[in-house]
């Protein structure tokens, strides 16, 4: 089982790149860089806590893993 910090940690890399993707996106569908940076962050706080309540809830199931 990994570490809570661990888990954190991937989830704040990932959701960096998630918001620079969305950030250009949204840049892109609506021209704004306000309407956009808005989007983007609003899906990174949702994501991340997503994210982060999912790996929580997986490490704790021990269905698939290999016990040595």
């Amino acid at each position: 089982m990994e570490t809570r910090k661990r888990t954190l940690v991937k989830a704040i890399v990932w959701n960096i790149i998630g918001l620079t993707v969305m950030a250009l996106v949204g840049l892109i569908l609506t021209g704004s860089v306000a309407v956009g940076g808005a989007m983007a962050v609003v899906n990174t706080v949702i994501g991340l806590t997503m994210y982060v309540l999912y790996e929580r809830v997986w490490a704790r199931i021990s269905w698939g893993r290999h016990h040595v």
